[in-house]
């Protein structure tokens, strides 16, 4: 049996910027995406604590060091710059894998989106 369990999370970060006229997506520091193990066009999920918004869509690779996290296209819509929030990616996986299998989370400075060392 094969279950979905969170592969990566990065736990509350900024919104820099939300660009509606982009074709869409996320663009996330390539820094944060390397330290939660996230590729680009990886699927993923977003949480606004903000407003409660859930939704998904995929990661395209921001400036790295620049701690840039940009809603795109129509995701725009549910985020304002300065809105914190949660990013996570899931993998399938056998049930007896998943028992020991811990994912790559980071908890980045939610003033600069910069990973905590």
């Amino acid at each position: 049996m094969l279950i979905e369990v969170v592969k990566s999370k990065i736990h509350r970060v900024t919104v820099t910027q939300a660009d509606l006229n982009y074709i869409g997506s996320i663009t996330i520091d390539e820094d944060l995406m390397d330290a939660a193990n996230i590729i680009a066009n990886e699927k993923v999920d977003i949480v606004n604590n903000n407003n409660g918004e859930r939704f998904s869509t995929y990661v395209i690779k921001g400036e790295r060091g620049s701690g840039v996290v940009c809603l795109n296209g129509a995701a725009a819509r549910k985020v304002q710059p300065g809105d914190i929030v949660i990013i996570m990616s899931y993998a399938m996986m056998d049930f007896e894998e998943a028992r020991n299998f811990k994912p790559s989370v980071i908890f980045p400075d939610t003033k600069t989106n910069k990973l905590i060392k």
